[in-house]
């Protein structure tokens, strides 16, 4: 029964009982309580993986931008620890320069970074949104590419004193580059499905091999043998320069994103990031291994329908069942329509997912898998929900809107409630008669869609973030600025701590929003909660006693 109902029912009942000494009101239902949290997936070594490169030590690193961390990666037991972390850390590729430089690029503030041997850290490049891929030539020279959010080949000032000078722009997508034994720069073009060979003095590009879905990085081996990974197909292929001639050398699954050469040992280092995955292939057999894999990518927003949680898992879209823990995959980036899921909300019909990282809200039919909807344009749309007519309504962390959405475009946008806060997370009890909504200015407010009127139930609030309303209607909302589950009442706002001390709270960007990865809760059919955790890009379970 929805609270607010509950309530006027309640006020009735005393205006017609008057001063009677012995209430005939039900007791209310007994408090829920629960265990310690449990893991049920991770901590996870990073949150999606990237760039990886092998520095002169035989050292394997890999980037997370996600995850804002740099980590060392075991060659033998696949052991991940970290080598720059959160914020700083942030790379979509790396690379290694002459005195034990390390060089990356942090994709979603647009800057290049380099560790000295001494492991001193500098900025030697800004405001290049979308900084991708790197690069050293053997006399130590630094180049980069702008993918993405701009489309531009850089030569870095090593030293950060001189700008960067732009060589070329409007290539198509040159992204994991390598310079070739002649000293030309090879790369391939994600949006045009080439092989390119760049002129770094004077800009002049010509077309080395061409047919690709998304060529994603390529690298040379010690024998001048040139490889390309295919983030859509998967494929792992050796390309000769001088004819453009393809050999397969091994099928891997779509969403690969970069690779490193052990060029002694003849070893190549594949990273996937919907596996959050890195596989080792040996180029004289083709034989692959699997270094580091898990279950789920980066888990972000959650949406429980009675024992199966979907979960918006950043680079992959896949339903848990929260009896058996078995965990199966709708979709993946690169390889499908999905587009770096961020939230989900689900009822018996749909699954809904946003992303802030593209400004996206697409819905799937939940019994098929399959994508009805995809709409663009959003400014950092964080949660959506569907309206009992068939409508969204979609959170705009940026503009502090809801936005009604309908037409078979999404073309019909109306702003039914205005000057949230960062509205991020939002939730319906039981019978939608009341949505709930989080803000990143610290409040919860309660939505009547009927009329659109909105009271505010707590304010103070650090960060609140994901919400649920439980089965005996009340809400759940992860304070992640406390690092606290906290349970609410929805009437006086009453609130109480579940579990606190969790793994949440990632440092926020300048320029991106607050919220990052999000940390969200929802209740299963026994009464058990699961949440996301950023920090540790961990699934918890928190167990009703």
């Amino acid at each position: 029964m929805d609270h607010l109902r509950t309530y006027r029912w309640l006020s009735l009942s005393a205006l017609l009982l008057g001063a009677v000494a012995c209430s005939t009101t039900p007791p209310p239902p007994p408090q829920a309580e629960y265990g310690e949290p449990a893991v049920v997936e991770g901590p996870l070594p990073y949150l999606g993986v990237h760039g990886l490169g092998i520095d002169p030590r035989g050292r394997l690193l890999a980037g997370s931008v996600v995850g804002q961390s740099l980590s060392l990666v075991d060659r033998e037991s696949g052991a991940v620890r970290p080598f720059v972390g959160p914020p700083a850390g942030m790379a979509d590729d790396v690379a290694f320069g002459p005195d034990g430089e390390v060089a990356w690029t942090a994709y979603l503030v647009g800057e290049l970074r380099i560790r000295n041997a001494a492991g001193e850290i500098r900025t030697v490049a800004s405001g290049l949104p979308g900084l991708n891929s790197l690069a050293y030539t053997e006399d130590g020279r630094l180049f980069a590419t702008q993918v993405f959010m701009g489309d531009a080949l850089y030569e870095i000032d090593r030293g950060g004193e001189q700008p960067p000078r732009k060589i070329i722009e409007g290539m198509g997508g040159l992204n994991g580059f390598e310079f070739g034994p002649d000293g030309h720069l090879y790369g391939p073009l994600w949006f045009k499905g080439e092989v390119v060979r760049v002129n770094v003095e004077s800009g002049e590009m010509d077309t080395v091999a061409d047919g690709f879905r998304i060529p994603a990085a390529v690298n040379f081996d010690g024998q001048g043998r040139l490889y390309v990974v295919d983030s859509a197909t998967g494929e792992l292929l050796r390309l000769r320069p001088d004819s453009g001639e393809k050999v397969r050398v091994a099928r891997l699954k779509p969403s690969l994103d970069n690779l490193a050469i052990d060029k002694q040992a003849g070893l190549l280092y594949v990273s996937n990031m919907a596996d959050n995955s890195i596989q080792e292939v040996d180029l004289a057999d083709g034989r692959v291994r699997d270094l580091v894999r898990t279950r789920l990518a980066a888990p972000s927003g959650l949406a429980m329908v009675g024992d199966q949680m979907h979960i918006a898992d950043t680079f992959a879209y896949r339903v848990m069942d929260t009896g058996s823990g078995d965990i199966r995959e709708v979709g993946r980036m690169w390889a499908s329509h999905l587009e770096y899921p961020l939230n989900a909300w689900a009822d018996e019909h749909v699954v809904v997912l946003t992303s802030w990282a593209t400004g996206t809200v697409q819905v799937f039919d939940r019994a098929s898998g399959e994508m009805t909807h995809g709409f663009h344009d959003f400014q950092a749309p964080h949660d959506a929900v569907q309206l009992a007519d068939g409508s969204l309504l979609v959170a705009e962390l940026a503009t502090g809107r809801l936005l009604r959405v309908s037409g078979e475009q999404g073309e019909q946008r109306e702003a039914v409630v205005v000057a949230l806060a960062g509205p991020a997370g939002m939730a319906f009890n039981g019978d939608r008669s009341t949505l709930f909504v989080t803000t990143a200015g610290g409040s919860v407010w309660a939505v009547n869609p009927a009329d659109w009127s909105k009271r505010r139930v707590r304010d103070g609030l650090a960060m609140p973030e994901g919400i649920s309303v439980s089965a005996a209607g009340k809400l759940l909302v992860m304070e992640v600025g406390k690092q606290r589950l906290l349970e609410i009442d929805p009437v006086d706002g009453a609130t109480r701590t579940l579990a606190e001390d969790l793994p949440v709270g990632l440092p926020a960007l300048e320029g991106l929003p607050p919220t990052g990865v999000f940390n969200d809760v929802v209740e299963a059919a026994n009464g058990d909660l699961f949440f996301t955790a950023d920090r540790d890009a961990g699934l918890y379970r928190l167990p009703r006693r």
